[in-house]
């Protein structure tokens, strides 16, 4: 127990997430007091999965509080690996992050169980192991003090990233520590703005796009418009390889006003992922957690996620019958990194018809199949094939749900009271070095880039 008055030792240990864009793992200690934030998935190469398997490099049984920032799989994909070595405390999150979670790790537990069936090995952790973690959540709105032992006290700040994600945001008698998970890229369609955080001694902050620029909400939307426009034009089908959470639904939004306003052709529209319409259902759910906007068009009567010639294929039977639809159509599949069947065999169809369009609506992982088609490979492997890539590649990188370069630096230069330190994790290599350095020339601020096993103890 920490008592009031201790002025206990304060150490930040980062396991994941630190280095690179994956596996967010951060243990605040604070006496012997141990707070975890996020515990996800390493992923993209055969090297991720490796880290995955290995054991916690702590004990997971002597933490006592979990916070989860938000439902991506790189956030919270090793949950229920952490019960399965021992935790059993207690896991905090907004509510549609709970729910959210359920889908995502639903999801996860299904393409590992296929795996080993495929190739053998070892799951990462078992259904049993998932359906207890989930059991150990107490969701709890944002903005809601949550007190901890020692005069410790938490709170979730609205980071607008997906639906329900969140800043961890920690009083201590000392400091004031902030771990920012993924910050939005605002304003958007769906969600409310950042947080408008303003005081804080240590920050702990995101860097995917830290050497990189989004368009304007507006420029995406109509360059979205005239991508489908000019495909249909020329007798081409448009596929979009779209993240099942949060960039599907807010490309359902905008692809809800363009129909209902009559400014694209009139075509099939398929959510060819079950992820993507498990993940919908839930922002049905919660259409609290929208901005004013959407909540308005809501209370009118607008469903944002219907629309006329729009279809879900939630099975794989109803998927393939996306192929006996003659004519020209949409098609939305998940993963833009080119992982996952069903993107695949999109690709197969797709990528050699130089009629049709791929729109990459951010930019998939280093390596990945994705990458190397935006990056101008003429030829892909899949499924053991060499495919011609004779498709418009093309991509629209502000439907990304991150904060670009200039959106992260003005995040920080609002700050008000000066941050003794800055820690930038969560990004590549390249861009969180960009991101750092940019703080420290241009913001005048203490900014370092932590790697995987560092430790710092705060003042």
């Amino acid at each position: 127990m920490i008592m009031k008055g201790d002025h206990p030792k304060t150490k930040i240990y980062f396991y994941g997430g630190a280095g690179g864009v994956t596996g967010a793992n951060y243990i605040l200690e604070i006496g012997n007091y141990r707070i975890m934030i996020d515990c996800g998935l390493f992923q993209g190469s055969r090297f991720a999965e490796e880290q995955n398997h290995e054991k916690f490099g702590f004990d997971a049984s002597g933490v006592q509080t979990l916070f989860v920032t938000h439902a991506h799989v790189d956030h919270v994909g090793r949950i229920p690996k952490l019960y399965k070595e021992g935790f059993r405390g207690t896991i905090i999150s907004t509510p549609p992050t709970r729910d959210l979670a359920e889908v995502m790790l639903t999801d996860a537990i299904k393409i590992m169980e296929h795996e080993v069936e495929d190739r053998g090995g070892t799951p990462l952790y078992t259904r049993e192991d998932l359906n207890a973690s989930l059991k150990l959540f107490t969701p709890v709105p944002y903005n809601k003090e949550i007190p901890l032992p020692g005069g410790v006290s938490v709170f979730l700040r609205d980071s607008a990233h997906i639906l329900g994600s969140a800043m961890i945001e920690i009083h201590t008698e000392n400091s004031k520590i902030v771990f920012t998970g993924d910050l939005g890229n605002t304003p958007a369609p769906l969600l409310n703005d950042i947080y408008p955080l303003e005081e804080v001694d240590y920050l702990s902050m995101e860097s995917v796009y830290g050497n990189r620029f989004h368009e304007s909400l507006a420029t995406r939307k109509l360059t979205l418009e005239r991508l489908i426009e000019d495909t249909v034009t020329t007798g081409g089908s448009i596929i979009i390889p779209a993240f099942a959470l949060e960039r599907s639904q807010a490309l359902l939004s905008e692809l809800n006003e363009l129909v209902e306003n009559h400014r694209i052709p009139r075509i099939p529209v398929f959510v060819d992922s079950p992820l993507a319409i498990n993940a919908t259902e839930v922002y049905k759910k919660y259409g609290s957690y929208f901005n004013e906007e959407s909540q308005f068009a809501i209370k009118k009567g607008d469903d944002l996620f219907k629309f006329p010639g729009l279809t879900f294929t939630p099975t794989r039977e109803a998927s393939q019958k996306i192929n006996d639809v003659k004519g020209q159509k949409i098609i939305i599949a998940g993963n833009p990194h080119g992982y996952g069947s069903r993107i695949m065999y999109h690709f197969l169809r797709y990528l050699p018809d130089p009629h049709s369009t791929i729109i990459f609506i951010g930019f998939p992982r280093v390596s990945s199949i994705g990458r190397r088609l935006m990056d101008g490979e003429k030829e892909v492997k899949i499924h053991g094939r060499m495919i011609p890539a004779r498709a418009r590649i093309t991509n629209i990188s502000s439907y990304s749900s991150h904060a670009d370069q200039t959106q992260l630096k003005n995040f920080v230069a609002r700050l008000k009271k000066p941050v003794k330190q800055i820690f930038v994790t969560m990004g590549e290599e390249e861009g969180s070095r960009i991101f750092a350095r940019l703080i420290r020339d241009e913001l005048g601020l203490q900014a370092t880039v932590p790697k995987i096993g560092d430790v710092v103890e705060l003042d």
